[in-house]
């Protein structure tokens, strides 16, 4: 039984859901050939773009590094090398050789006994590794583990504040319950989009056409949709003008729009 005060949040998010994936379509998130490679990608996604990630990834391919045998035995110098274009290499290294040793003393090197854990379990260790914070643990849960959980960004953030649908002090934990509760709540005939067009990011690959669980593939494009859409529309500076969510803004953000805001965001 979903709590009368979230019903209207609820109902944002999935016609936000809706309004992407019609205007966009599946955008092939993550891009990766292997379960590898998006754990690495978390970790160097890290303060940065993804254009610098894929600049250290191709760097890593190049060197014949992307895999986790190879990682596990390239030194340190090395590594930090290759993943320069990532930012704050050094940490960034150090950071995967981290998870490298705790997948070998914990699971022996095996991403099928880390991946089959309860998501509880598995999202508390990976916590409590050094420089894994909730975005990368989620990150690595959702598109390597195929865990069902959502993956709070900046994006996702700015996009609910300035819709009024969270506050500043509104908590990652707090934002990734509101979403995954509505998606969990909603009949499957409302999570039927139909497709205008497709329109996707990145090219298929191997992780992208990966088959998945109902709800992982919910919060799977969910996220990639709220990215494509806040890194086209909803920066520091909102271009709002062309945006598939400008509709939805509350009445306070629309000023100069001259639109009037969804019935179901309006307040008595």
């Amino acid at each position: 039984m979903v709590p009368s005060s979230r019903l209207s949040e609820h109902d944002t998010i999935l016609r936000y859901y809706r309004s992407l994936l019609a205007r966009y379509g599946p955008q092939n998130w993550w891009p990766a050939q292997s379960r590898f490679e998006v754990v690495v990608g978390a970790y160097l996604t890290q303060n940065t773009n993804w254009s610098n990630v894929e600049k250290a990834m191709a760097n890593l391919r190049r060197g014949r590094a992307l895999s986790l045998s190879a990682m596990r035995d390239l030194k340190l110098s090395r590594l930090q090398q290759l993943i320069r274009p990532s930012g704050y290499f050094r940490q960034k290294a150090l950071r995967l050789k981290t998870f490298i040793r705790y997948l070998d003393t914990r699971y022996s090197g095996s991403l099928d006994r880390l991946f089959s854990q309860p998501t509880a379990q598995l999202r508390a260790e990976l916590l409590a590794l050094n420089g894994v914070g909730p975005e990368t643990a989620d990150s690595i849960l959702l598109y390597a583990g195929n865990h069902p959980v959502f993956v709070v960004d900046a994006y996702t953030r700015r996009i609910l504040e300035r819709h009024g649908v969270v506050s500043p002090k509104t908590s990652y934990e707090e934002i990734r319950a509101l979403i995954e509760q509505a998606i969990t709540s909603a009949a499957p005939e409302l999570l039927r989009v139909p497709q205008r067009g497709i329109d996707p990011r990145h090219p298929a690959s191997r992780m992208s056409r990966m088959a998945r669980h109902e709800l992982a593939q919910h919060y799977n494009e969910l996220h990639a949709l709220i990215v494509r859409a806040g890194n086209s529309f909803c920066r520091s500076a909102p271009q709002c003008e062309g945006c598939p969510l400008k509709d939805f803004l509350p009445q306070s953000s629309r000023a100069t729009t001259g639109v009037a805001a969804p019935s179901y965001l309006q307040h008595p």
